[in-house]
């Protein structure tokens, strides 16, 4: 096996990290004096916020910048751009990648509007092939790396009138296990995190859409998820 080399600096690109799981874990790397890039969704109030989150959990006396990047997770050529981007700041790409960044869509599957579960599945899981294969080329030049993928439950069992996302986390699950086989021994690791009910913004959301459709309060919708 070969040994472990620990680059002196580690930056991390956490995507969906302007807010909810991503921001939190995005926070904690930064506390643990690693440099991480920002990617989401938001206003630029909300990515302002995120980077401020991240810059008041820096350790006392050490400074640094922060960046974010929008890119839309359906596109590919975003995803390269976006790395390109983090090269152009920093020089090398991450040698963490957390693929957090993630949508949902509830509704049966014979009423599933195809273009949402294309969008679904590009979010979820196609966008964390393209980060990966982006990422990996550095990582084994550098012979360290680490990719956390944030599944679900859902990643494990299933669950009705969420096809596409149950899908796409099965799928997240299997594609972590190829890449951890792929680059065992090279100093790299690929897991994932298979997550509950967690109160992010995307999940506040289906609780509101599921008391409406009950006629219940959302803290009724809570129990019953």
């Amino acid at each position: 096996m070969a040994e472990e080399q620990q680059p002196p600096s580690k930056l991390a690109l956490v995507t969906g990290s302007t807010s909810g799981i991503g921001l939190g874990i995005a926070r904690g790397l930064v506390k643990r004096g690693h440099d991480v890039v920002l990617h989401g969704l938001g206003t630029p109030e909300v990515v302002q916020s995120a980077i401020q989150t991240c810059r008041q959990a820096l350790p006392d006396g050490v400074q640094r910048e922060f960046y974010h990047h929008g890119a839309d997770l359906c596109d590919p050529t975003q995803i390269s751009d976006m790395f390109q981007f983090i090269k152009s700041r920093y020089a090398r790409g991450p040698d963490i990648l957390v693929n957090n960044a993630g949508m949902q869509y509830v509704e049966p599957i014979e009423k599933m509007p195809v273009e949402k579960w294309d969008q679904v599945l590009a979010v979820n899981l196609s966008a964390s092939f393209h980060t990966i294969r982006l990422a990996l080329p550095g990582m084994r030049q550098r012979g360290w790396g680490r990719i956390v993928n944030i599944s679900s439950v859902h990643g494990l069992v299933g669950s009705p009138m969420k096809a596409p996302y149950v899908a796409s986390k099965h799928g997240l699950v299997g594609l972590t296990k190829v890449v951890a086989l792929e680059t065992a021994g090279s100093g790299i690791t690929c897991n994932a995190i298979c997550p509950g009910w967690v109160l992010t913004p995307l999940v506040e959301a289906q609780l509101e859409a599921r008391a409406e459709k009950e006629g219940i309060t959302v803290d009724e919708a809570k129990v019953l998820d």
